[in-house]
């Protein structure tokens, strides 16, 4: 029954229908979690990484881009900006980058943690379970790993093994469950191939795995890329049930993420924005969403993170997208959150009580 009512939205065109999600979701959002909108500050540190991801610019196939890796010393002074903004985590962000080591990325959570109040989230990608462990005892609070795909052939498509080590995500997951962190994931909407009985799916994944921060975002091609240029040549595989990559369809995917799982962080994404520029944030936190990541990466670094292209914001120093961000927030109504804004369903695993409610899709 919940799987075909979620299969009943994910197909929904008919707008006056999908007013009615929009109000779910909200509603939902409100009681779970309130009016406070999280900003996290993203630091992108690194954009150097060894796999080969058909989906991604950062792949290290990609010739044309220049590549880069922040300092210590840097990371840290995007930290202290991340405290005089009054934000409460600051997101460490980059490709699966091989000189990252699991000593140097310790002692840069260690220092932020000695030297700030933050909340540190990190998403370098798949790492042994020996630097998530000493990562965590180094103070690190958050792990960030989309899954990005539930259907594993599409996902082996789009995310090929490196040689000799299997790609599990999941088993990631949970094992960062097991070393206490909070955990984050999400998935991919619109991977050429993907079908709606694969978002349906997603979504099953996300409550199985009791997540305290979910992100979904449009999948959005890049040229530099084997499934970005099959794509924009036309020949990209795609049958009947193709999933759009559109924003009205990454809004139902925001939307229903939080009717199922309403204790969780659901950020509106960049990319969101990135196709709707004029008020993507707004409408992704109009419907379900509940953070936003104004960005702290130094300019002469974003340009070169580029997941994506035509990405927003690129050009901007933190402070003014840090002002940015907060006017959005606050022109439709709602409050910038303070503190580190821990998910309900990680304060109640803690024993701290916040009742939580699943709504029955």
């Amino acid at each position: 029954m919940i799987r075909e009512t979620v299969l009943q939205w994910l197909r929904e065109t008919d707008a006056g229908r999908l007013e009615e999600l929009w109000r779910q979701a909200d509603a939902a959002r409100r009681q779970a979690v309130g009016e406070a909108v999280h900003l996290r500050g993203l630091v992108e540190f690194s954009n150097i990484c060894v796999r080969q991801c058909t989906y991604c610019g950062l792949r290290a196939g990609n010739q044309g881009l220049g590549r880069y890796r922040m300092s210590a010393a840097e990371i840290l002074e995007c930290a202290h900006k991340a405290v005089e903004f009054g934000y409460g985590t600051v997101v460490l962000q980059s490709g699966e980058d091989p000189e990252c080591t699991a000593a140097w990325l310790a002692e840069v959570v260690a220092a932020i943690k000695a030297a700030t109040p933050l909340a540190v989230t990190l998403s370098v990608g798949e790492r042994p379970v020996a630097d998530l462990a000493r990562w965590r005892a180094a103070g690190a609070d958050r792990y960030l790993i989309r899954f990005e795909t539930s259907n594993r052939r599409l996902y082996e498509r789009i995310h090929p093994a490196l040689p000799g080590v299997v790609s599990d995500r999941f088993a990631i997951l949970r094992q960062l469950r097991e070393l206490g962190y909070e955990v984050g994931s999400g998935a991919l909407v619109g991977i050429p191939g993907q079908t709606y009985a694969d978002l349906a799916e997603d979504l099953a994944c996300f409550q199985r795995l009791d997540l305290d921060m979910i992100g979904v975002g449009p999948y959005l091609p890049h040229p530099q890329t084997p499934l970005g240029r099959q794509v924009l040549d036309g020949t990209a595989a795609a049958g009947h049930e193709q999933v759009p990559a559109s924003e009205v369809m990454t809004y139902k995917m925001v939307a229903l993420t939080r009717l199922a799982c309403p204790g969780a962080n659901i950020p509106s994404t960049t990319a969101l924005a990135t196709l709707n520029k004029t008020s993507g944030r707004e409408l992704g936190l109009a419907r379900g969403a509940n953070i936003v990541m104004p960005n702290l990466t130094p300019v002469q670094y974003r340009a070169l993170y580029e997941i994506y292209p035509a990405k927003v914001c690129i050009a901007e120093s933190a402070d003014i997208c840090h002002g940015c961000m907060t006017q959005r927030i606050q022109s439709i109504g709602r409050t910038v959150g303070g503190g580190r804004g821990e998910s309900p369903s990680y304060r109640q695993r803690q024993g701290v009580g916040v009742a939580e409610k699943r709504t029955d899709l």
